[in-house]
């Protein structure tokens, strides 16, 4: 998400933020590039011009102009009024009222309301801690409701029974009724797809609204429609008191115009994007970690809490005191490696959370291809456990084994040998080392990764 845009303002920005003295004329040749890159990315043109306008106002005034570090103040200024365009920081459902805190769900066909559901249950239930249950008031869509219960039984959250041809306002109180006897803490109510031009489906779904008066009505938007995205939400918050927007198919969408008009366009807040298929792939929408993707900054934070959240801890620890033990590294403990931060949305995610890496051309960033990954854990997975524990004995005949075995070449196979010594020997020196040596050989790998050949140093 926001490759092309985070891409031109990267290079806009990074042009002044070495010049000693910033004047009204460069600052207006920045302002164009980031206004054509914001209309590239299919940003609402309203949302372009009180943006530009924002920044202008702050640039040409003394937070700039009279800064020690001109370059540096014009970046904090666009990463500013873009997060402030976003929504200034992240609003969290509100769910503080007597159970069931009712969840209703809006949204075009094909927007992904259904999975969204699925997630969301996911993330309230392990993030939040609540007790769920979610209810299919779609009662059009051949197969909605068989759907929401296969994904129910998926993230282990209840699931109320529906029927094809019952009334979606009778289904969505019996829910409320059972989610009350059960304890439930909170019930998200799937609907329908419909147009806002559809008067029929509209009506109903106020009268489903009026009938269940949910504590937060969502609007489920995808957000590879650009600016329709933000236009469909308008035309739906006209008719329904929306609470918030949902915004899916964020890793698809490279140009995140959406993201970027949404909030101005309807004034309602941006809570959740989606991203990937997995029923983990949704998170809290925070418009001020966004814009520092966006300029290239990174999102540190977000990465740190994703580690702390997907990482097994347990393993983390084993294979600490393993490796300060003197144990050897073996090639179970590369797959648990491997196996982890694919958990974490693989190389690529990880990257476009690192500072500097939008920066780096894209002949660099097309050999991140988590495809080798998955080659590598299916590799070791072809390989007997006594193998694994032991890889000297890995010798011809059994490499070219190892090969048919995972469909690949006995090439492939010698490559994630050879990374796994590169690895084993760290892991050895670290040992040997104990807490003392680690942390120099942590400092060892940080000052590397900046003089790798391409790589940017890290700001």
């Amino acid at each position: 998400m926001f490759e092309s845009l985070s891409q031109r303002l990267s290079t806009t920005v990074n042009r002044l933020r070495g010049r000693g003295r910033l004047t009204e004329e460069n600052i207006r040749e920045a302002l164009r590039e980031v206004r054509i890159a914001l209309l590239e990315a299919d940003v609402a043109l309203p949302v372009v011009q009180a943006l530009i306008q924002r920044i202008k106002v702050r640039a040409v005034g003394q937070d700039v102009l009279k800064s020690l570090s001109p370059g540096q103040a014009l970046v904090k200024v666009v990463s500013d009024e873009l997060t402030v365009v976003m929504g200034t920081a992240n609003t969290e459902l509100n769910l503080a009222q007597t159970p069931p805190a009712v969840v209703l769900m809006a949204g075009l066909q094909g927007a992904g309301k259904t999975t969204t559901v699925a997630k969301l249950a996911r993330l309230l239930t392990e993030r939040k801690k609540k007790k769920v249950m979610v209810v299919s008031c779609d009662v059009y869509r051949p197969a909605a409701i068989e759907q929401l219960r296969t994904l129910a039984e998926q993230v282990g959250v209840k699931f109320f029974p529906s029927e094809a041809g019952q009334d979606p306002v009778r289904i969505a109180k019996d829910a409320i009724a059972a989610a009350r006897r059960e304890v439930v803490d909170v019930l998200i109510v799937d609907t329908a797809g419909r147009l806002h031009v559809d008067e029929a489906m509209m009506a109903e779904i106020k009268a489903l609204h009026a009938a269940i008066t949910p504590v937060e009505t969502l609007f489920v938007v995808d957000s590879m429609t650009g600016q329709d995205a933000a236009n469909t939400a308008k035309a739906f918050n006209e008719a329904l008191p929306l609470t918030g927007v949902i915004l899916t198919k964020t890793d698809g969408d490279a140009r995140g115009g959406a993201a970027l008009s949404v909030r101005y366009v309807t004034g309602k807040p941006i809570k959740f994007l989606g991203a990937g298929e997995k029923s983990d792939a949704l998170e809290p929408f925070h418009p001020d970690r966004l814009a520092q993707r966006i300029l290239g900054m990174g999102d540190v934070l977000s990465l740190v809490e994703e580690v702390e959240r997907k990482v097994d801890q347990d393993k983390a620890q084993k294979l600490a005191q393993k490796v300060m033990k003197g144990k050897r590294f073996d090639l179970n403990d590369m797959k648990d490696q491997l196996e982890q931060m694919n958990s974490m949305g693989g190389l690529a995610g990880l990257m476009d959370k690192l500072p500097g890496v939008s920066g780096l051309p894209d002949s660099v960033k097309s050999k991140v291809n988590d495809g080798e990954m998955n080659k590598m854990i299916a590799i070791i997975n072809s390989m007997t456990k006594k193998e694994r524990r032991h890889p000297d004995l890995l010798n011809g005949s059994r490499r070219a084994r190892v090969a048919r075995g995972s469909g690949t070449q006995p090439a492939d196979v010698n490559r994630v040998l050879k990374q796994y010594m590169q690895m084993e020997k760290m892991m050895s020196k670290l040992g040997k080392g104990g807490s003392k040596g680690l942390m120099r050989q942590m400092r060892g790998a940080m000052k590397g990764m900046g003089s790798m050949g391409g790589l940017p140093p890290m700001r």
